[in-house]
């Protein structure tokens, strides 16, 4: 009766759960051990019917828990589904060769080389069948023999390509698993030129491309330099021409949000072809009587906004926007509020019912945390607000102050609803975003969008570059706000990485008190709270080991140091960066020059083999309960705990925590991700062939 009592007060209320409960599920599923099969799925198909119809016998009492729980059921099997959809071929050696692809996509690597993205690979001799669906490829050295670089090409080029990294270390980030929903199965990169093999087809997809290319090469010729890369970041979601530097300092001063086709270019957009539409109607007397304005522009909007998703090549972000304004437009045809907390929850829905891997990303992420809590917070406000007496008008200066206090606490709300999420995922916390915000958001929305919409409308008298020259201005102060708050002092604090069960306390911990009806809303500060603990009580480990061997890292009181000044570059930068230190790996490999494996040396030995020779014998480092690292193949007798590129093949990455006179504390990175079919295919056999389980593995 009790429950009964509290569920009754959450009436109309609980729709906004739906996608908590499907994020569970789909959490859930990625955190198996073991990939499910076909009896498993039958499994859960069961219960999900007897919970349903448990549901519905039991009445209203009982409903929204069983409801829910059914609910975290179709999330699981909705992530296993779409696994098996995508399910696509990964390169399980090394190959040099030739590539032929068609080009898909292209962007910039973190070393700012131009990126490749190409799918209907053909690979010298490889299986079709083995083949990956697609291949990424970085371009280096001097690329003026190339051929012009246009989606739809089918091009060749030879190229050293392998099979996605995974994590650097036990919970960091799974590239390997990110490339296999991506349908990525080989990354590597190319020196030698590029040759065309077929022109574009005449599909209407390649068509597509061909309009997109071409409006960035003409934005790029109308506004030269990196405001054009901007531009046209902006309009056709192409950052190809957008340098690492620009990145960098857009990211340090938390505008990086600015340059991916989201949201908030979304909703810019379709407001201002909204307003402008409503706006033109209105001012036609004998239309306006006739029609309904609003929800003609709403239409128009719509348009506009698909329109948008078609020329921005359709980017996960960028569909992700595109469902969201459209849930809100929608609203508006059916006359019912737009901006709702169940809004959010029907566009949440949709994009996690079709792409449930979204939910493990930083942009849903980030974009959910955003919308829901600006929903929230000027819903309370809403709430709060004492109304006018009949017939009176607020004061002018309130008018005049209303806009201003929007973009302040629409900005500040944005700003701390995604800064978890940042600083979990990127390890930075801009100190500056807040400013930056308050002068580039309304540059954006008020110059930068407007002038898009101009341009366009311009376009067909061949004017367009009136409007492409005050879109530029804007774009000019946008990045002159990145470029002088970045060279700030301390523009850019780092935070190192907390453990995996963080990020999921805080966000429940938020929804709780912003979704739960009643004082017991109060309740999402225990875990919140409990999450910043944990955050701030876990030791980052004493030592990690690179899934090759090469690479160690030890922990010491001056920070992590670091095996070697180079080689394993990306893995040494991840490692700094998740134990938040802004520093390099040369000033890492110092401290351990300087300090040696800090460590007591009868607990850890780091051996290398010399150029030209061979590992020293190890006989008399083999103590019992050491701890031996190698970059070549050791002997596999002994009392002590060895790691060599052989065993580190079968386990991925190591991370150890030592305590006095206790054994260490071992994780590596199979134990975290288990048997998935986005795993290597040493992890699924022993070296003799034969199967093994996670028990088994040292």
């Amino acid at each position: 009766m009790i429950l009964s009592r509290v569920l009754d007060r959450q009436r109309g209320h609980l729709f906004c759960w739906v996608p908590v409960c499907l994020a569970l599920g789909i959490g859930a599923y990625f955190m198996l051990p073991v990939e499910p099969g076909l009896r498993e799925y039958l499994w859960l198909a069961a219960a999900l019917v007897l919970v349903s119809g448990a549901a519905y016998l039991l009445g209203r009492g009982a409903a929204p828990i069983l409801v829910a729980l059914a609910l975290v059921g179709v999330g699981a099997g909705l992530a296993g589904l779409r696994n098996h959809l995508v399910a696509a071929p990964m390169l399980d050696f090394r190959y040099y060769g030739p590539v032929q692809g068609r080009l898909i996509a292209m962007d910039r690597s973190i070393s700012d080389k131009t990126r490749l993205l190409f799918d209907q690979v053909v690979l010298s001799r490889v299986d079709p069948a083995d083949t990956p669906a697609r291949v990424r490829v970085s371009l280096h050295g001097d690329r003026s023999l190339d051929t012009a670089l246009v989606p739809g090409k089918t091009l060749m080029l030879t190229a050293h390509l392998s099979a996605p990294r995974g994590p650097v270390e036990p919970g960091g980030f799974d590239f390997r698993r990110h490339a296999w929903f991506k349908q990525i199965g080989a990354v590597g990169y190319s020196r030698t030129p590029i040759m065309a093999v077929k022109p574009p087809d005449g599909s209407a997809w390649t068509r597509l491309q061909w309009v997109r290319a071409g409006i960035s090469e003409a934005v790029r010729a109308q506004l030269p330099g990196q405001t054009g890369a901007f531009a046209a970041a902006v309009l056709t979601g192409d950052r190809s021409s957008l340098s690492r530097e620009t990145v960098d300092e857009m990211r340090d001063t938390n505008l990086a949000h600015l340059l991916a086709i989201s949201g908030l270019h979304m909703g810019l957009l379709t407001a201002v072809v909204f307003g402008f539409l409503r706006t033109g109607i209105a001012l036609v007397p004998p239309l306006a009587l006739r029609v309904n304005g609003k929800k003609w522009a709403a239409c128009g909007a719509l348009v506009a906004a698909t329109g948008y998703l078609a020329l921005s090549g359709g980017s996960v972000s960028t569909q992700r926007a595109f469902v969201m304004v459209a849930v809100m437009l929608c609203a508006i045809l059916l006359d019912r509020r737009a901006l709702t907390l169940r809004a959010v929850a029907i566009a949440a829905c949709l994009i996690l019912i079709f792409r449930p891997e979204a939910l493990l990303g930083p942009g849903f992420q980030m974009s959910f945390a955003a919308t829901t809590c600006l929903v929230w917070v000027f819903g309370e406000i809403r709430a709060a607000r004492t109304p006018l007496p009949e017939n009176a008008r607020p004061p002018r200066w309130r008018r005049w102050l209303r806009p201003v206090a929007a973009l302040v606490i629409s900005s500040a709300v944005a700003g701390l609803a995604t800064a978890p999420i940042g600083m979990a995922h990127f390890n930075t916390s801009a100190t500056y975003g807040l400013p930056a915000n308050l002068v580039a958001v309304p540059l954006m929305g008020s110059v930068v969008m407007p002038a898009a919409v101009f341009a366009g409308l311009l376009t067909p008298l061949g004017l367009e570059g009136i409007g492409l020259w005050i879109m530029g201005q804007g774009i000019a102060g946008i990045l002159a706000v990145a470029d002088t708050l970045s060279h700030w002092p301390d523009a850019v604090r780092t935070v190192r990485q907390p453990p995996g069960i963080v990020l999921p306390l805080i966000v429940l911990g938020a929804l709780w008190a912003m979704l739960w009806q009643g004082r017991v809303r109060m309740a999402g500060l225990v875990p919140f709270c409990a999450a910043i603990w944990i955050w701030v009580e876990t030791p980052r480990p004493d030592v990690l080991i690179s899934s090759d061997g090469k690479l160690v890292g030890v922990m010491t009181s001056e920070g992590r140091a670091l095996s070697r000044a180079r080689g394993n570059g990306f893995a040494a930068r991840a490692w700094l960066e998740n134990d938040g230190d802004p520093g390099d790996p040369e000033i890492a490999h110092e401290r351990w020059q300087e300090a040696g494996s800090v460590l007591a040396s009868d607990r850890l030995h780091v051996l290398a083999k010399p150029r030209g020779g061979a590992l020293r014998p190890v006989d008399g480092l083999c103590a019992s309960g050491a701890i031996l690292v190698a970059d070549a193949d050791l002997p596999r007798p002994g009392p002590c705990t060895m790691f060599d590129p052989a065993s580190l093949r079968r386990t991925g990455a190591v991370a150890l925590w030592f305590e006095a006179e206790e054994p260490p504390q071992i994780l590596t990175v199979r134990e975290v991700i288990g048997q998935r079919p986005w795993t290597p295919p040493e992890w699924w056999l022993r070296p003799d062939g034969s199967a093994v389980t996670l028990a088994t593995v040292q």
